[in-house]
């Protein structure tokens, strides 16, 4: 059996300050995060960015600038930088640090799709910034769009011209045909790295039978030409990375997707949760793939094509 990625995402574009004094958003923070979950044994690091002053997500270059040198400097993880931004954002927007840094990878979500958040603003909290609580509830009424004319101008211009392989998020069942459709059209070629993502109101719920599903039918549209990993929102976090274990796939973990370590207690790191997942990976009997062994599984151009000085 092939060594298994852990993914980390450090901060995401979900979750606001207010739910966490450990979220990071501060670029040192983010930055030391990110190193802190290498070290613990992250493979990839899932990277967004947010401002500084005020922790809203953010797409401007600088900000990536202010933490990515850092990172690449203490440590070999892959670099992943995120295509999805936020909802909020234009495509344009969501593509500005990626186009000027050139990551070895890109996650590229599948489709358009309702990105429900509103229920998160219902749970009584002090909120430190005054953008926290309207961006949330106005969720009930946002669109993530990624169409297909989208998601060929990015497989275009982040794949064909700038070299990246892409973590494809797959929120529901028709995004994995949509991943079919561009195999078809010679827009993407294996190894194909497919995210299954549950536990976002609007896409695939965190159930183990959905999980299975999308394996066989991955299976079915790719044959042994793709990998998986998982990744689920909240408290689903651990069972749901645990059955991708149980089905030969890879995990993702983090602040981004998941603030909780257990049950009642708030994670202090991302740090945390990988060292959390690499204990159940390893206590299955598997062993965590280094950051070089992933760039050969997945076929990567190599940290030294990236761009994190420019």
């Amino acid at each position: 059996m092939k060594k298994t990625i852990i993914t980390c995402a450090i901060t995401g574009s979900i979750h606001t300050p207010s739910m966490s004094p450990y979220l990071p958003y501060r670029s040192d923070d983010i930055a030391d995060q990110a190193i802190d979950a290498a070290v613990a044994g992250a493979t990839i690091l899932h990277l967004h960015a947010r401002d500084p002053e005020d922790g809203r997500p953010s797409g401007d270059p600088d900000h990536y600038a202010a933490f990515l040198p850092k990172i690449t400097q203490a440590c070999d993880a892959v670099v992943n930088l995120t295509t999805g931004g936020s909802a909020i954002m234009t495509l344009e927007d969501r593509l500005r640090a990626a186009v000027r840094f050139c990551p070895e990878m890109c996650s590229l979500n599948m489709g358009t799709m309702n990105f429900a958040l509103y229920p998160m603003a219902e749970k009584p909290r002090d909120w430190r910034f005054e953008w926290e609580e309207p961006f949330l509830r106005a969720s009930d009424d946002l669109v993530f769009k990624n169409t297909p004319r989208d998601i060929a101008g990015v497989l275009n211009l982040m794949g064909r011209e700038r070299g990246a392989r892409f973590e494809f998020e797959c929120y529901d069942i028709g995004h994995l045909y949509m991943l079919r459709h561009f195999a078809d059209r010679g827009l993407v070629e294996p190894p194909y790295f497919i995210q299954f993502v549950f536990g976002v109101l609007g896409g695939m719920g965190p159930d183990a039978d959905t999980l299975d599903h999308m394996v066989d039918l991955a299976g079915k549209l790719f044959g042994d030409d793709y990998m998986f990993s998982v990744l689920a929102a909240g408290r689903h976090q651990i069972p749901m990375a645990t059955r991708s274990l149980e089905r030969g796939g890879h995990v993702r973990v983090g602040l981004e997707d998941n603030l909780m370590i257990a049950r009642g207690e708030l994670a202090r790191s991302n740090a945390q949760q990988v060292t959390q997942i690499r204990r159940i990976i390893e206590d299955m009997g598997r062993e965590v793939a280094s950051p070089e062994e992933a760039r050969a599984m997945l076929a990567l151009k190599g940290a030294d094509k990236i761009a994190v000085g420019a």
